[in-house]
């Protein structure tokens, strides 16, 4: 007992810390959603009352659609997804294991676009997607498939860097007994690779859905039309008023927002760990 107390004890109290420490801020933000006041300045850590004004707000007010920015919100995240993973692992496989001209140029610049901060190209996808509507209105400035095809161009790079360093890992022999027993590069990579790829799939997927549901400042830009915003913009309008903010209704949707990820995430969390550490070490 004396050990446990003298090695391991100042542990659990260290764990315990940074768990109050990270929990605190969503215990707040879970009271304010029950309160009727409309703002994070409580007066009591335990709630006296619970309403569910905010709620009530969310869900029977004709002027906020809010399922709406739900579904907005999971169909182009969900979308992202699906087509990062499906153009990442096909890049992937072909800048590791397929030889053609241009090859290495191509990687080369995929590494060089990530150095620079993704703000900086806000300006210039503006311009190109304002461009863009006045012959393609359907994929253009203020629509989703202009978002969507915006958010895939940003997610490209990191995605296939990821999936690259995980097909680089995979032993060459089995490429070659493929080849020996008639295999094509195409049934190669169905039927070795994606199988064998399956956890770092899902971490990319998972990144890409999390990154995209959250995302802000791209989907504000372009995202004018109350019935095509995403649950970030649609939120942002209970605080962002300069003279009134009713942060109940942004504290409740936003706990609703985040169930769709909570069960994302924990169905996925047996590919996480094993996913992300793939493509780390090579050998």
């Amino acid at each position: 007992m004396k050990n446990w107390l003298r090695q391991d004890l100042w542990r659990h109290v260290i764990g315990f810390a940074i768990c109050l420490f990270s929990l605190f801020p969503l215990y707040l933000v879970v009271i304010s959603s029950f309160s009727s006041t409309g703002s994070l300045q409580l007066t009591s850590f335990i709630p006296t009352e619970i309403s569910f004004k905010n709620y009530n707000v969310l869900f029977n007010d004709p002027t906020i659609p809010y399922l709406r920015w739900v579904k907005n919100s999971l169909i182009i995240a969900g979308s992202v997804a699906v087509l990062s993973v499906m153009i990442g692992t096909a890049s992937a496989f072909a800048f590791s294991r397929l030889k053609f001209k241009g090859r290495k140029t191509g990687i080369q610049l995929l590494l060089l676009v990530q150095m620079f901060p993704a703000i900086l190209a806000i300006s210039a996808v503006y311009v190109i997607m304002e461009r863009v509507y006045n012959f393609a209105p359907a994929i253009g400035l203020g629509t989703q498939a202009g978002l969507l095809l915006v958010y895939l161009g940003g997610a490209m790079g990191v995605n296939i860097w990821l999936l690259k360093g995980f097909v680089d890992s995979i032993p060459a022999e089995l490429d070659e007994a493929a080849k020996i027993d008639g295999a094509s590069a195409v049934q190669t990579f169905w039927l070795i690779f994606v199988p064998l790829a399956s956890p770092v799939l899902a971490v990319v997927a998972l990144l890409s859905f999390i990154g995209t549901f959250n995302e802000f400042i791209l989907a504000r830009l372009f995202l004018v039309d109350m019935e095509n915003r995403t649950v970030a913009v649609g939120l942002q309008q209970f605080i962002g008023s300069q003279y009134s903010q009713n942060w109940g209704p942004f504290a409740a949707g936003s706990i609703l927002a985040s169930i769709p990820i909570v069960i994302i995430f924990l169905s996925l969390q047996k590919y996480i760990v094993s996913g992300l550490t793939a493509g780390s070490v090579k050998g």
